[in-house]
């Protein structure tokens, strides 16, 4: 089955259109590199946890909003190899490509797909 590769994030809602242009970029580089689809979300209905929550998990500031995102691979060793090409990728440098958001409050991970209906 496939691999996917997820994250969540808080992206200060006033960058909507800049972290938009952001997706195109890497989606371009991550399936030129072997990815088969990426989503991206924006927070609409997310709400705060008294426990645990989307918001705190990232620590979401008010003028932040929640999204998510996922990235499907045929495999993990296609995604090993295509994540090391798109490091790489001048399209991804920090200078010309800048993440629009605060990477260190980013969670993420890669999952083996076990059950799809």
């Amino acid at each position: 089955m496939s691999y996917i590769d997820a994250f969540v994030a808080a992206v200060p809602t006033a960058k909507r259109e800049q972290y938009l242009k952001h997706c195109e970029i890497a989606a371009a580089v991550f399936k030129e590199n072997g990815a088969l689809s990426i989503g991206e979300c924006w927070g609409e209905d997310v709400p705060e946890g008294k426990v645990t929550s989307f918001p705190m998990a990232v620590k979401r500031q008010d003028d932040e909003t929640v999204v998510f995102g996922w990235i499907v691979w045929p495999d993990k060793a296609t995604r090993n190899a295509g994540m090391d090409k798109m490091m790489q990728d001048p399209r991804m440098k920090p200078d010309v490509n800048p993440m629009p958001f605060d990477g260190q409050r980013m969670i993420y991970g890669g999952f083996d797909l076990v059950f799809k209906a």
